[in-house]
Parts: C-alpha cells; structure tokens; sequence
C-alpha cells in the first residue's frame, strides 16, 4: 500500500517546484526587462526583433546617466535618500507613540480618536491633496525638501496596526515597570518600544520604500530641479520633446536598486509585524 504513494509525493514535489520555477520566473521578468533594456541603445530598444540580450552591452548608459547636464540624477537620488531615511523613522516612531496611547491610557475620547483615524483611511487622497498644498505652500514649504517630508509624518494605517500590536501586549511587562517607578512615558520608551521591534522594523521598510516611490506629491511641491526627487528626474527622460530610452531605464535599475535591498532585508521583518498586529488572515 506504501508503494504508490513514492511516485504520487514525487509527483507533488515535482509539480510544487514547477509551479514555484514559473512564478519566480514571472516575478523576475520585469527585473530582466528592465537591465536588458538598460544596457541597450536606442536603435536596438526600438528594432522590430527581439533580442535576449544585447550583443554589446551599453554599460556607458550608467555614466551617461549621471553626466546628462539637464537632468541632476546626483542630487535627485540624494533628495530621495534623505526624504525616505526622515520620514521612515519619524513617521514609524509618531504612529507607534500614537497607537500605544489608544491602546493603553485610558482617557476620555478615546474612541473617538479612533473613530477619527479610521475615518481618514477612507478619505481620498486626491480630496485632501490640494488643501494640504495649501497650508504647506502658506508654510513657506515649496520648493523645500520638508515640504516633501511633512505630509507624510501621519499614517493611520500604522497607528492601527501599532493600537492592535500594543493590545496584545503582555500587561504584565507593564505591571513590572509601574513596581520600578516608570510612568506612562517610561513604560513606552523602556518597555512597549523595544518590545515592537518587529513592527518598528517592518512599517518603518514600508514607509521608506513608500517615501521613494512617491511621484505626484514630490513634483508638485518641488517645482525647482534643486529639489527633485529620483522619480521626478527619472520623468524627464520621456517627454513630448524628448524620449531617451536607455536613460530611462538605467535611471530606473539605479533607483529600483535601494528598494530590491531593503526588501531583502527587512522581507522577514514585514511578515513578522504583519502577523503580529492582530490582521493577519
């Protein structure tokens, strides 16, 4: 009776690593695409055949890419570098702050409070784009790289994830640090935020990666090329004047670097906090 079931568990096995072959095969294509292309000039990314690869690869598009005198590359990547590293950590620390408060003191108007974040999830973006570009603006914030950060300090996703995290924390971590003589800050600072590094480390990846990747808000904001950002520049290379192709896509392998490496990074942290906030499926 045990005989057939070698070849049926063999047959498992082989069909699980078909099926994981192809869907690696799929997620990387557009990786493949996109260094392929890369290291392509224009008349071979525009010929009618398909090649693999190219015979002679272009890797002079990279240096092109950042000693194109109408397109600061250089400064746009520091631009994105440094409105992701501030607002990644400052607006994980503000939401965690946040949810340990809903979650643990006990105050008048909590619920509301609540109720209130919740209610700006299903506010739209584009309902809530131009005021905010208005009291920025009267803020003195165009054209400045806080301008860019501080609409994005506030996320009520993370609050919600921080508030269900904290509630499933151990009281009686808490009752230790009230016998030691910690108050409510204290108990935050040594006790609940240590204890959230998974959370800490995985939304803060996803707002970096969320930071980066942000395009309208950007290059609305900083209409001055002093403070573009790298997907603004990266906007440039296709125009109604101009199509430069190979810039385009070098561009795009450079600035899809950083987030291939936080990814790999921090992958096992996000499912970690995911699972730990109480939303898991």
């Amino acid at each position: 009776m045990s005989t057939p079931a070698v070849p049926l568990r063999a047959a498992r096995v082989a069909v699980r690593g078909l099926l994981i072959g192809v869907l690696t095969a799929v997620f990387l294509a557009p990786f493949y695409l996109m260094l392929r292309n890369a290291l392509m000039d224009s008349r071979g990314l525009t010929a009618p055949e398909w090649t693999w690869w190219p015979s002679t690869p272009h890797f002079e598009n990279f240096t092109a890419l950042f000693e194109d005198p109408s397109v600061a590359m250089g400064p746009a990547l520091g631009n994105s570098l440094l409105v992701a590293a501030v607002t990644a950590p400052l607006s994980t620390l503000l939401a965690s702050a946040a949810g340990y408060a809903l979650a643990r003191i006990p105050v008048r108007g909590r619920g509301v409070v609540l109720g209130l974040v919740v209610a700006t999830l299903m506010i739209p973006g584009s309902a809530t784009f131009v005021p905010t570009f208005v009291v920025v603006g009267s803020m003195g914030g165009v054209n400045t790289l806080w301008g860019i950060v501080a609409p994005g300090l506030f996320n009520p996703f993370a609050v919600l994830l921080f508030r269900n995290f904290y509630l499933q924390f151990p009281t009686e971590i808490e009752d230790a640090g009230r016998l030691d003589g910690l108050g409510r800050f204290g108990l935050y600072r040594r006790i609940a935020l240590p204890g959230s590094g998974a959370m800490l480390a995985s939304l803060g990846a996803l707002s970096f990666i969320d930071s980066w990747n942000s395009f309208l808000w950007p290059l609305v904001i900083g209409q001055d090329p002093s403070s573009w950002t790298a997907q603004i520049a990266l906007s440039t290379f296709l125009t109604s004047q101009t199509i430069n192709l190979p810039g385009l896509f070098a561009g795009a392998v450079v600035t899809i670097t950083p987030l291939v490496v936080m990814f790999l990074v921090a992958q096992r942290y996000i499912v970690e906090g995911i699972a730990s906030s109480g939303l898991k499926g």
